[in-house]
């Protein structure tokens, strides 16, 4: 029987990001970046349609420039209802056309941005425009005096820094925000979310930034992000990776649905292999992988090399294969096909297609 265990989240104020809400009870939202040149439209372009496609919630965009402000415009036009962050850094101006441009949320520090003044007219463009701030604090940009009272960047020093730039924002009445409290590593990134999330009752953004490579990147992602999800802290996240930012997204869903906070696409439960299968495990996993990416209803299939654990697998979920000459294929719990090795992916993904194609008909007649 599958787990039924459930996280009972930190409630949290809820904000809105376009067409998306981050916080109170809403799903925990998705993140990615763009890598592109912001002033390159197509491309930019290009890659968020892309990530949506992979499941992406919201992506967020740099805008450097004024020049880059006014690619954002067009971007946004093209993209229409994705939400898109512009990312914000020491130029309030940028922020300012950003938000002007379409905007749905402005990634920006209110204390490197030059004074009250500059924050005034952030704020009051914010507010204007309807749309909330993200507090972004990095370990790796500390204040000058933060770095020389702590010695070295801890969740203290993230911490205080994050309150200053609230307090910018609080004596303005200005709560619509979100904050993220990122370092490189792990403990110190979980430290200092614990801490904040006892202090403030805004969402929070996660993330363990600067967190490496695809697969490494991914690892820490995955410990320092779900020890934090199953306290219930977090209300959005990205997944830092030296990679395509389409993988940011994808390991974002899987740490999620493996906490059972969201449901995705093709749940593919399989065994690590070894010289009991009568299949080869990792090269039909690999090729289902491939034939599910542009699926989006969840659904649970097992495969399962062998009959050690296979029938126990494969009844708990829709569809699911246990190795045998033939395969036994179960659907619903019980043996109900059975496929040699030379047609199990066409069979599995045909049965998949299959199941999915009746739910979408018992939706559409159901009154």
């Amino acid at each position: 029987m599958r787990s039924q265990h459930q996280i009972v989240r930190r409630p949290t104020r809820a904000i809105r990001v376009g067409r998306v809400t981050v916080g109170g009870d809403a799903p925990i939202a998705v993140q990615t970046m763009t890598n592109t040149d912001t002033e390159d439209v197509a491309a930019t372009v290009a890659q968020i349609q892309a990530a949506q496609k992979a499941g992406a919630d919201i992506v967020r965009v740099s805008v450097p420039t004024l020049a880059a402000a006014r690619a954002f415009g067009e971007i946004k036009r093209a993209v229409g209802y994705m939400p898109l962050v512009a990312d914000i850094h020491f130029n309030y101006k940028c922020g300012l056309a950003a938000a002007e441009a379409g905007a749905d949320c402005l990634r920006i520090n209110p204390g490197n941005i030059g004074g009250e003044r500059k924050v005034d007219e952030i704020v009051a463009c914010a507010r204007h425009h309807g749309i909330p701030i993200r507090i972004g604090v990095n370990a790796g940009s500390l204040e000058a005096d933060l770095q020389e009272k702590y010695g070295e960047p801890n969740s203290d020093a993230l911490v205080e820094s994050a309150l200053r730039h609230i307090d910018l924002l609080m004596k303005r009445d200005f709560q619509e925000f979100k904050v993220s409290l990122k370092a490189s590593d792990v403990f110190m990134t979980v430290e200092a979310y614990r801490k904040l999330s006892a202090q403030i009752e805004q969402p929070l953004h996660l993330g363990i930034t600067e967190a490496g490579g695809a697969r490494a990147g991914a690892v820490k992602s995955a410990i320092g992000l779900g020890m934090l999800l199953a306290e219930g802290i977090g209300d959005t996240l990205r997944v830092s990776l030296a990679a395509d930012p389409l993988e940011e997204v994808k390991v974002g869903w899987d740490i999620l649905k493996s906490l059972h906070l969201r449901n995705r696409g093709i749940n593919l439960v399989a065994c690590p292999s070894c010289s009991r299968q009568n299949f080869d495990v990792v090269k039909v996993v690999a090729e289902l992988e491939q034939r599910f990416d542009g699926i989006d209803e969840p659904l649970d299939l097992a495969v399962i090399g062998c009959v050690v654990n296979g029938p126990g697998e494969a009844r708990e979920a829709a569809l699911g294969v246990a190795g045998g000459r033939p395969n036994s294929i179960y659907e619903d719990g019980r043996i109900q096909h059975k496929a040699h090795n030379d047609d199990l992916v066409d069979r599995l993904e045909g049965l998949v297609r299959a199941k999915l194609e009746a739910r979408r008909k018992a939706r559409e007649a159901a009154p």
